[in-house]
């Protein structure tokens, strides 16, 4: 069982937090995939940056009486648009072309479980939120020692962000809710490891293992 309330006092988070935090690895196998795909993982990468940005913005517009979490929105807009902009630099250097792609079954699986209510649906999304991160983080962390030099430097680079993202969503989460979200927490860790665990149709940067991705390297639709 994951401390969760060890998390509410901290004012940094690590990459490694964020892993305790998430109570499942990425499966190897994924990272196989990621490595024999990596156009599809910048691209997809590059993706979820866009979105998380476009995200932060909407909760925003729709909770604008909450103006502490709005102010760290903004500023978290503003970085996922610059990390977005980080990831098109290194693909064209690689000459991959930005285009877009299909979304994995992640955000919408997780987003499928919120409950209804203004104040219980902006928690369980920020709860989403501080999952999505976290696995972002770890799976940074994990790619890294995979990686060529250049865009290991680069995931290594994000960490600290995406783990600092993490603990800014679980403590709004915490503070909006004005009491104990442990078992939220506990519910989504479960749905989210699923997700994770599990069998995907495609493989994308929050995807399950590709059903059919095989170890030689070959995506068979």
């Amino acid at each position: 069982m994951v401390n969760i309330a060890s998390y509410y006092a901290k004012e940094l988070a690590s990459a490694e937090d964020a892993c305790v935090f998430l109570g499942c690895k990425t499966p190897e196998l994924w990272l196989e995939c990621a490595l024999a795909h990596q156009e599809t993982l910048l691209i997809d990468h590059a993706q979820c940056e866009k979105k998380a940005a476009a995200t932060a913005l909407s909760m925003i517009n729709r909770y604008s009486d909450h103006t502490d979490m709005v102010m760290r929105m903004s500023k978290l807009a503003r970085e996922e648009l610059r990390h977005f902009e980080q990831v098109l630099v290194i693909m064209k250097k690689r000459g991959i072309q930005y285009s877009t792609l299909s979304a994995s079954r992640y955000a919408e699986g997780l987003r499928q479980h919120i409950r209804t209510g203004r104040v219980e649906c902006l928690v369980d999304t920020l709860i989403i939120g501080a999952f999505i991160e976290a696995r972002s983080c770890e799976r940074f962390a994990a790619l890294v020692p995979l990686l060529d030099t250049e865009l290991a430097k680069f995931y290594q680079g994000l960490l600290a962000s995406e783990a600092r993202h993490f603990l800014m969503y679980l403590h709004f989460a915490k503070k909006i809710a004005g009491e104990s979200i442990d078992k939220h927490v506990e519910r989504f860790r479960e749905i989210e490891c699923n997700l994770i665990g599990t069998g995907d149709e495609q493989f994308r940067f929050h995807s399950g293992v590709p059903r059919f991705f095989t170890k030689a390297g070959s995506l068979q639709q």
